[in-house]
């Protein structure tokens, strides 16, 4: 999607501090961290929101999620936990149409998140 920032990062149009990537996902830090440690885990193919996943799409769930989870083990984060987060459209809070998991940690989460 030519307007889309992720699409843009994957692209390496847009600098971004990559944590990880491959070929199917790529891992950055947020620029409005809301969390000591908030990282975006994304597809590195544009799927718009979680609603538009197939069962195609499951590997790839998978990955991005397990990939959140070496990510945190190396930040530090798994002795005192951390947050996984997906939002989907407009009153989930998603402000970017392209799917994306929040990993946030470093700080104790409150719920419920607001």
């Amino acid at each position: 999607m030519p307007d889309c920032i992720f699409c843009k990062i994957v692209a390496g149009e847009i600098p971004s501090d990559i944590v990880y990537q491959d070929d199917e996902i790529i891992a950055f830090k947020d620029i409005n961290p809301q969390a000591p440690h908030h990282i975006l885990i994304i597809p590195c193919r544009h799927i718009e929101t979680i609603l538009d996943l197939t069962t195609d799409d499951t590997a790839l769930i998978g990955k991005m999620i397990l990939n959140a989870n070496n990510i945190a083990r190396k930040l530090g984060l798994s002795k005192n936990g951390y947050r996984l987060v997906f939002n989907c459209k407009h009153d989930g809070g998603q402000d970017v149409y392209h799917i994306h998991l929040h990993l946030l940690g470093g700080r104790k989460m409150t719920w419920p998140p607001g």
